[in-house]
């Protein structure tokens, strides 16, 4: 559920500022989750698909305010907390990294490029996309 409502609530504020301002650029961040069934993670994944729609929806009812509005989906990604969950168990980094059609873990200034560029000038005809960074994961 705080998945889910506190980019509600923070989009709430951040589109009044932005709406003002007649400019701005906002994204979400959701999970590869998002955009396909994760068996065992029925909540995650549904809080990321509502996700994606919330994205969506705020994006059309933003076109024509000047603020853009999109979401990355991110895949595995080196971070701290998926180090914690991993824990010192090389089996799962194994099963982690096998589902990884590059075998390797994203890293965070992968996913930090990409929130970068849809905040910029260069994507400024992009709006209400869901962007993969998962190193082709979801498509397998």
């Amino acid at each position: 559920r705080s998945n889910l409502v506190s980019v509600f609530l923070c989009m709430k504020h951040e589109l009044r500022v932005m709406q003002q301002q007649g400019d701005g650029a906002i994204v979400n961040t959701a999970s590869g989750a998002g955009v396909i069934a994760t068996p065992g993670l029925s909540p995650y994944c549904a809080s990321k698909h509502a996700l994606l729609g919330l994205t969506k929806t705020a994006a059309v009812e933003n076109a024509r305010t000047g603020v853009r509005i999109n979401a990355i989906c991110p895949g595995s990604v080196d971070t701290p907390m998926l180090r914690r969950f991993m824990g010192n168990d090389t089996r799962i980094e194994k099963l982690i990294r096998a589902g990884q059609p590059g075998g390797r873990l994203g890293l965070p200034e992968e996913i930090a490029e990409a929130a970068a560029w849809l905040c910029s000038d260069r994507a400024s005809f992009v709006s209400g996309e869901s962007m993969l960074v998962d190193g082709a994961a979801v498509c397998r």
